[in-house]
C-alpha cells in the first residue's frame, strides 16, 4: 500500500480530529500500519472478532556510568526496540480487558524487535505476536462472559473502552548526546571524595542519559511517532550507626537532556552535602514515637501528596471492587482545605526553576496530554483517566501510562499543589512554634527530606500510607537549636491527614522520581509548597541487629589536587 493511495485519503476523512506535524512519516510507521491493516482485515472474520487493534514500538537508548571511590565501576551503552500489541475483542461496553474482582488482564509483553526498519523482519514479529495476543484475548472474553453468569455486577456500570480522536503526528526526537569520556572522568572525580571518609561503607555516583521513542498505530487512524530525552545524576552514600541501623544519604539532579544538568561545581557541592548528611545522621539520636504539629518541606509535601492522594484519584481504582475507593463517591465534595487546589499537568516541562520528569506529549494510548484540575479550592472535580471509562467520566484525559511490557492504567504525571493561604518560610516556622506551645508539646518536627513511600489502596488492607523521611529535625519552642533525629516513618490515613493541613509556604519546590504501580515504573514529578500540619504521626522504623563491620577499615588513599594516590 502506498502512502498516496492508501493512507492519505483516510487522513483527509478525519482531518478535523487530526493534529499534523511537518516531520516526514517514518518508515517504521508505514511498516506497522500496513501490517496492522492486513492482520485486522483477517481477524475481522474470526469469532469473536476484534473491534480494535493497536501496535506500539518502543525504542530505548541509554548510556550510563557508575563510579565509586574514584574508580569506574561500570560504563554501558545500549539500544533496544520492543513491540506491544493490543487486541480488543467483543465491544467497547464489554471486552477482554474487563477486570474481574482484582484480576487484572495481562496480554502485553515487551517483544524484542529489530533495531533496523527491515520490513520482513518486523512483519514476522507483528504477525506472530498479534496471533498470540488475539488467542489470549478471545479466551479471556469467554471467561469474562461465563463469570458474569455466576458473579454479582460491580457498582460501576461503565464500559471497558472509550473513543478517542485519531492523531497523526511525527515528531523529530533529538539524538542522545552522552560523551562517555567526559562523564567517566567527572564521575571518578566526584566519587573520589568518599574514598577517605571512614563513616562511608559504600557510595556511588551514577550518571545516566536516556532517549525514548514511541511509535503507535491503531485501527482508529492514529499514527504517532514521538519521544523524549532523560538525564539524571544520582549521588548516594551508605553507613551503619552503632545500634545497627542502616542509613543512606543521597542527592539527585534530573533534567530534560544532558546539556541541562548542573555544572561540575554544583555537583561537587552536592557530593559534599551527601557526606555531611550521612555523617550527621550517624551521630544523631533515634526518633521517638510522636503525634503533634510539623512542617513538611516542599519536596516532602510533594511525596506526601503523591502517595496519599495521587494514587487514590487514579481512574482504574474507582471501578475496581477490590480497591478501597476512598474518593470514588466524593466528586463535588470537599476533601482538602479550601485554600488548596491540585492539578496534574503533563504538559509542564519546568516549574520552580526545575526540569520536571513527569511530562509527555501523548500518553501510551495515543491521547494528547492535557492539564487536569483534580481539586479546586478543596473540592474534588476529576480523576486521572485512561481510555477505560468510569462512572461519570466517559473519556480519557491523557493519563494512560505504563512501562514497556505492562498494560496501561491511569497514572500520575506532574502533580502540582497550589495554595491561596501562604506565608514566608520564616512565618511558617513561627506558626509551627506557636502550634507547639498551644498543644503543650515538647517540640514540633520539620521534615526536610524524604526518599520514598507507599500507600495501601486495597480493601483487603488498612487504608493507610507510610512515607520514609531522611532528614527530620525536632524544633523546640524554647529557642534551642533544632535537633536531627533518625529512624522514623510518617504514617496515617488520608482523610484524617488532609484535615490537619493548616497553612503553606509561598515557595514551591519539586521532587522528581519514578513511581512503581500496576503498570510498572513511570517518571513523575510532584511540586508543592511546604505544609504546616497541626498533627502528624511518626512510627519507629525497623533496624538491623547487625553491628558495624568488625574488621578495621583498610588504609585509605590520600587525595591531592591531582586526584587519588
Amino acid at each position: 500500500m502506498s502512502y498516496a493511495q492508501g493512507v492519505f485519503p483516510r487522513i483527509l476523512m478525519v482531518l478535523p480530529l487530526v493534529a499534523f506535524s511537518l516531520a516526514a512519516q517514518p518508515k517504521s510507521i508505514q511498516i506497522l500500519d500496513e501490517e496492522l491493516n492486513r492482520n485486522y482485515s483477517a481477524l475481522k472474520k474470526a469469532d469473536p472478532a476484534p473491534y480494535f487493534l493497536a501496535y506500539q514500538m518502543i525504542e530505548q537508548e541509554a548510556s550510563a556510568v557508575t563510579a565509586t571511590l574514584g574508580t569506574l565501576q561500570s560504563s554501558t551503552t545500549g539500544k533496544s526496540r520492543s513491540l506491544e500489541v493490543s487486541v480488543r475483542v467483543g465491544e467497547p461496553k464489554l471486552d477482554n480487558y474487563r477486570q474481574i474482582r482484582g484480576d487484572r488482564p495481562q496480554f502485553s509483553a515487551a517483544i524484542s524487535m529489530p533495531l533496523e526498519d527491515e520490513p520482513n523482519a518486523i512483519r514476522r514479529r507483528l504477525w506472530l505476536e498479534t496471533d498470540r495476543v488475539f488467542r489470549s484475548a478471545a479466551q479471556r472474553l469467554i471467561n469474562i462472559k461465563t463469570n458474569q453468569q455466576v458473579k454479582l455486577e460491580g457498582d460501576d456500570k461503565s464500559g471497558d473502552f472509550s473513543s478517542a480522536p485519531p492523531v497523526v503526528k511525527f515528531e523529530t526526537v533529538a539524538p542522545l548526546k552522552f560523551d562517555k569520556r567526559i562523564w567517566e572522568e567527572r564521575a571518578r572525580k566526584w566519587s573520589a571524595y568518599f574514598a577517605n571518609k571512614p563513616e562511608v561503607l559504600s557510595s556511588n555516583v551514577i550518571v545516566v542519559g536516556q532517549r525514548e521513542v514511541k511509535t503507535l498505530v491503531n485501527t482508529e487512524g492514529t499514527k504517532l511517532h514521538h519521544g523524549r530525552l532523560y538525564a539524571r545524576i544520582l549521588i548516594s552514600a551508605r553507613g551503619k550507626a552503632g545500634d545497627g541501623m542502616n542509613l543512606t544519604a543521597s542527592e539527585t539532579f534530573e533534567a530534560e537532556d544532558m546539556s541541562r544538568l548542573p555544572d561540575e561545581k554544583t555537583v561537587q557541592a552536592a557530593v559534599e552535602k551527601v557526606y555531611q548528611k550521612l555523617a550527621a545522621l550517624l551521630k544523631s539520636p533515634l526518633a521517638e514515637p510522636y503525634t503533634g504539629p510539623a512542617i513538611l518541606s516542599g519536596k516532602a509535601a510533594g511525596v506526601f501528596f503523591h502517595e496519599i492522594f495521587g494514587h487514590r484519584i487514579e481512574g482504574h481504582r474507582q471501578k475496581d471492587e477490590s480497591e478501597g475507593q476512598t474518593f470514588t463517591k466524593m466528586v463535588g465534595q470537599k476533601i482538602l482545605p479550601d485554600f488548596l487546589s491540585v492539578k496534574m499537568d503533563p504538559t509542564l516541562h519546568r516549574l520552580a526553576n526545575t526540569d520536571l520528569y513527569g511530562w509527555y506529549g501523548f500518553d501510551d494510548e495515543g491521547v494528547e496530554a492535557r492539564p487536569v484540575s483534580v481539586v479546586k479550592a478543596g473540592v474534588l472535580e476529576n480523576f486521572l483517566l485512561s481510555r477505560s471509562p468510569i462512572n461519570g467520566f466517559p473519556v480519557s484525559n491523557g493519563h494512560g501510562r505504563k512501562q514497556a511490557g505492562a498494560e496501561v492504567v491511569a497514572r500520575q504525571s506532574n502533580l502540582v499543589v497550589e495554595s491561596s493561604k501562604s506565608v514566608t518560610n520564616a512565618e511558617l516556622r513561627k506558626a509551627l512554634i506557636e502550634e507547639v506551645k498551644k498543644q503543650n508539646k515538647p517540640y514540633g518536627l520539620y521534615f526536610e527530606e524524604v526518599t520514598s513511600g507507599f500507600t495501601i489502596t486495597s480493601r483487603r488492607g488498612l487504608q493507610a500510607f507510610s512515607v520514609a523521611p531522611v532528614m527530620v529535625y525536632k524544633v523546640f519552642a524554647d529557642g534551642r537549636p533544632d535537633q536531627l533525629v533518625r529512624g522514623s516513618d510518617i504514617v496515617g490515613t488520608p482523610l484524617t491527614s488532609f484535615s490537619k493541613i493548616a497553612l503553606t509556604s509561598n515557595e514551591t519546590t519539586v521532587f522528581n522520581g519514578y513511581c512503581g504501580a500496576e503498570s510498572g515504573q513511570v517518571p513523575v514529578s510532584a511540586a508543592s509548597p511546604a505544609l504546616l500540619v497541626s498533627e502528624i504521626e511518626i512510627s519507629l522504623r525497623e533496624r538491623s541487629q547487625e553491628r558495624p563491620p568488625y574488621l578495621e577499615r583498610p588504609p585509605g588513599p590520600t587525595i591531592s589536587a591531582g586526584g587519588l594516590k
